[in-house]
């Protein structure tokens, strides 16, 4: 069975390359905010750092509707360091928006994004932004993409991606240069056109794969995740398969799914949709939801391994206790095993008990963490 009413789709790109903004012009074009309602730009970047630093840091999704067909979106960080984000979100999705700034080209982590896609046979839409820029050279980008294309071994098919150009700022897409478009009603249309639908038979047993974990204080922890076989209703029992094979049977108390930026409550969800799920005490990213009955876990998330290292310890200056809430080893303890729920990409190494050593993939998600944690 086809879902020809959804499509899953990440958007990837460099930096600054304008992926958050394309979010936010699709997101009002879909008709999801009243004309008078006040909307603040960059919606997807929720985190205090990213709205600073203009960066996305933590991958999150959202959902349009387009001519009666839902959309589901994913805007995955565009640095390397936070390359955790990116494996996991890629497994969401049937296939990628590759934006690429007309001035600048390709930079180095398109092409670290673009080559995990490719590996899990994603189908890829360019998409070429900032196009009023007065330095762009879309003739010589688009050359370095096709050409990066083949660097990474793209197939004869992966090859013949189709092109929009687009200024996302102002909320406009064309096919041609030449083209007078007022909206972004091409890409959608290209997005239902190329992406494929999700496929999988709905009377199978039901696999849904754990890729985010989110927190609400009312209902507690929520594991976001793509069903890939079955069915899950409110009330069904199932069998969470965590690592080393452990299981853990419990019921379905309250089921999400994505409209805008809001979380929805729904009664049931099946096959390529993205849901939230509540009330599974110690889920963890990479587990499988599955029939408790007949259990098929899916295979787990692989992350590229860390590469650099800092030991974080408590303040041991003369000056240590005058300020500050959370100051004792304890308390940093707790705050990196927090960090440890939610990043993938991270690991630490608990042996002492007032200095630990935090492995990362790169110095800017380390810099984050810190700023993260000094502001707590």
């Amino acid at each position: 069975m086809k879902r020809e009413d959804l499509r899953n789709i990440a958007i990837i790109a460099h930096v600054d390359h304008g992926k958050t903004t394309l979010v936010d012009g699709l997101l009002k074009q879909s008709g999801l905010f009243r004309s008078n309602e006040k909307v603040q730009e960059r919606m997807m970047d929720n985190i205090d750092l990213e709205r600073e630093r203009g960066i996305t840091i933590m991958a999150k999704n959202t959902a349009v509707d387009y001519l009666g067909a839902k959309i589901n979106i994913v805007d995955t960080p565009g640095h390397a360091d936070f390359g955790g984000e990116v494996e996991r979100t890629l497994k969401m999705v049937d296939g990628v928006l590759l934006m690429v700034d007309a001035s600048e080209g390709p930079l180095p982590q398109t092409r670290f994004v673009l080559r995990k896609a490719l590996e899990l046979n994603l189908p890829p839409i360019v998409v070429i932004n900032k196009i009023d820029r007065p330095d762009a050279r879309i003739q010589e980008v688009l050359n370095e993409i096709y050409d990066l294309f083949i660097d990474l071994d793209a197939t004869e098919e992966q090859l013949e991606f189709p092109i929009v150009y687009t200024n996302a700022k102002i909320g406009v897409a064309k096919i041609s240069m030449d083209d007078d478009a007022k909206d972004f009603k091409v890409l959608f249309d290209l997005i239902m056109k190329t992406i494929p639908p999700p496929e999988a038979d709905p009377d199978e047993v039901l696999q849904l794969l754990v890729t985010n974990i989110d927190y609400n204080d009312y209902v507690g922890r929520l594991a976001v995740g793509r069903i890939f076989s079955g069915t899950v209703k409110v009330g069904d029992w199932v069998l969470v398969v965590q690592d080393n094979g452990v299981t853990v049977k419990t019921k379905i108390t309250s089921l999400f799914g994505f409209q805008g930026l809001a979380r929805v409550d729904i009664k049931e969800a099946s096959i390529g949709d993205i849901v939230a799920i509540a009330g599974i005490e110690g889920i963890n990213i990479g587990d499988t939801i599955t029939d408790a009955e007949n259990p098929k876990p899916l295979p787990r998330i692989k992350v590229d391994e860390p590469t650099i290292s800092m030991v974080f310890s408590i303040n041991t200056s003369p000056f240590a206790g005058k300020e500050g809430k959370y100051v004792t080893s304890r308390n940093l303890r707790e705050r990196l095993e927090k960090e440890l729920l939610y990043n993938v990409s991270i690991k630490v190494d608990f042996e002492n008990t007032d200095a630990f050593k935090v492995m990362g993939r790169g110095e800017l998600q380390l810099a984050i963490l810190i700023e993260m944690m000094r502001r707590e």
